[in-house]
């Protein structure tokens, strides 16, 4: 199902993460031994690299978030499976389904979350979550395509195109008036705070997604939508 490996190139390191089972093998690269003494012998410790494939996906792989009258035919969406750095420090597989003309730009902004170290808790298609937006933001999730309309209108989402990326919405609510999505998170509409996997302006998250042209919803005027990434 993969369409390209991408490794990162910037470290000298071991073994990469493996993505999850049934995607493709990483390739992996052995860094060389330190300098020894006459007495012991030490190996400089692993650092994980980025992997990430881009593939095409079926109807299968998308039973709750894609359905016929959606405004995009499966052909023009791709998987994006790539290493992510979780919540607990640790490295993890994800995977974000976008439009395909997006796929290697996303793929740029995983690169560049991972070099920066940018927690992400989880990072799953919504189909997970029977593709409801509500329960996907409910497990703090990072997702990107889902056939819906756009919160509070009749009009399609830009998530509907695979033009859209949720990035921790517990820590990034939508604010709008009184209303703030997920509900939970109504304490995190004061934007001073600085919990772990907030988007502030001007940081690593806005920076990478700024650099493949994708703009943020923190910086609209009439609403804040702060978990929201998306490119016209």
């Amino acid at each position: 199902m993969v369409a390209a490996l991408v490794l990162a190139t910037a470290c000298s390191s071991d073994d990469a993460a493996p993505l999850a089972s049934g995607r493709a093998a990483v390739t992996t690269t052995t860094s060389e031994p330190q300098a020894t003494t006459s007495s012991s012998t030490s190996t400089a410790p692993a650092v994980p690299l980025f992997a990430a494939a881009v593939s095409p996906v079926t109807a299968d792989d998308l039973p709750a978030s894609w359905r016929p009258g959606c405004p995009v035919p499966v052909s023009a969406l791709r998987a994006v499976d790539a290493t992510y750095w979780g919540f607990d420090g640790q490295v993890h597989d994800g995977r974000l389904i976008v439009a395909a003309e997006q796929a290697e730009a996303v793929r740029a902004v995983l690169e560049a979350l991972f070099a920066a170290r940018y927690p992400i808790e989880r990072m799953e298609p919504v189909d997970v979550y029977g593709g409801s937006d509500a329960a996907s933001m409910d497990a703090n999730n990072t997702s990107g395509f889902n056939c819906r309309p756009a919160t509070g209108s009749t009009s399609w989402s830009a998530h509907a195109y695979g033009r859209a990326i949720d990035l921790n919405p517990l820590q990034n609510p939508y604010v709008k008036g009184d209303t703030v999505l997920p509900p939970q998170s109504a304490h995190l509409v004061d934007r001073s705070r600085t919990h772990r996997g907030m988007i502030h302006a001007g940081d690593p998250a806005v920076t990478a997604f700024a650099a493949q042209g994708w703009e943020w919803g923190g910086d609209r005027t009439t609403l804040k939508d702060y978990q929201h990434f998306q490119v016209r």
